[in-house]
């Protein structure tokens, strides 16, 4: 069965990625771009083998009747009020979502779960899931996870497109962490950590309420969870190339064996955040229209946790060149 799917923003820079990566991965499908402005997106189009519709996220379904059935829409904009969310599932699509915190998805949560006829798959987990496929692949080789401590290095070369740009403005906010078993809500100012990268310099990170931490809590089980986000040099940059956008995600628990263990990964995508932020739906995608050999999942809400093999996620981000190690944690750091 050929596919056809929408792209909301699609010539956006996290948009524009995500369609390249929906052909370059080789599957036969029907690629559609949506924006405000169409002419925007000929070049790309070309490039892609892809149609162009006029697409208005204040009128959802104009754009979708103006790009026929489709199978998946994926937005790659902002949807404060969701209605590109609850016209796709109510035109019978399923939907893919990245802009979403955890302070802000039970709306959208519920909406979806009132009106999915397909899976609704929200991601807006740091990076579009990628920090919680590290996170959980790398428990697997632990008993048990007592911490998480999670940071991403933004490095201000590494250009932002207007979606990330807009939703910045949710990222200093009281941030949600767990602590001891418990949820709380921190000031980001007062909670400030230094994350010790092992021989790069060390960057200042302050906490924010990314979907990872619950996630990971529920997973999990871990005690204590936080995810924080610096600025610096980041890893491309230090070795004299393009900025790479580096996640740092340490664990520390118990083996199998009983002896106390401490674990870092580090994934390091060379061309950057909205590239890794677009590797991380394309895995999203192919899990929704089950282009990755499994059957999709049932419809309703669905979250990336809860849904995507870790492992496989993992080897999926090294097929397009993103990095992903695994270390002991600094000295200074256990």
């Amino acid at each position: 069965m050929k596919h056809r799917v929408l792209v909301a923003g699609g010539y956006g820079l996290v948009g524009g990625w995500i369609v390249r990566h929906l052909r370059a991965a080789g599957h036969d499908i029907d690629l559609v771009i949506g924006g405000r402005r169409p002419d925007n997106a000929i070049a790309l189009a070309k490039e892609c083998d892809a149609d162009v519709v006029q697409f208005d996220s204040d009128d959802a379904a104009a754009g979708l009747a103006a790009a026929g059935p489709v199978d998946l829409v994926i937005a790659a904009l902002q949807d404060p009020d969701d209605k590109v969310l609850q016209a796709s599932l109510r035109a019978g699509a399923a939907h893919i979502g990245i802009v979403r915190k955890a302070d802000t998805v039970g709306r959208t949560a519920m909406a979806a779960a009132d009106l999915a006829q397909r899976p609704a798959l929200i991601m807006g987990h740091w990076q579009a899931g990628v920090t919680t496929f590290a996170a959980l692949a790398a428990t697997r080789e632990f008993a048990h996870v007592d911490q998480i401590a999670l940071a991403a290095l933004f490095d201000t070369a590494d250009p932002i497109g207007p979606m990330t740009s807009s939703d910045s403005g949710g990222f200093f906010t009281r941030a949600l962490i767990r602590r001891g078993g418990h949820w709380a809500e921190i000031e980001q100012s007062e909670n400030v950590r230094t994350v010790d990268r092992g021989g790069p310099p060390v960057f200042a990170a302050q906490p924010m309420g990314v979907l990872d931490i619950p996630a990971l809590a529920a997973v999990t089980d871990a005690a204590d969870i936080r995810f924080d986000i610096g600025m610096g040099d980041s890893l491309g940059t230090l070795a004299g190339s393009s900025p790479s956008h580096d996640i740092y995600i340490d664990l520390r628990g118990r083996a199998y064996d009983g002896t106390s263990v401490a674990r870092r990964t580090v994934v390091s995508d060379p061309r950057g955040q909205a590239h890794l932020t677009a590797l991380g739906v394309l895995i999203g995608a192919e899990r929704v229209l089950g282009l990755d050999g499994a059957a999709p999942p049932r419809a309703g809400v669905v979250f990336p946790e809860a849904a995507i093999d870790p492992v496989h996620a993992l080897n999926r981000l090294r097929t397009f060149g993103v990095a992903v190690t695994t270390s002991p944690l600094p000295a200074t750091d256990v």
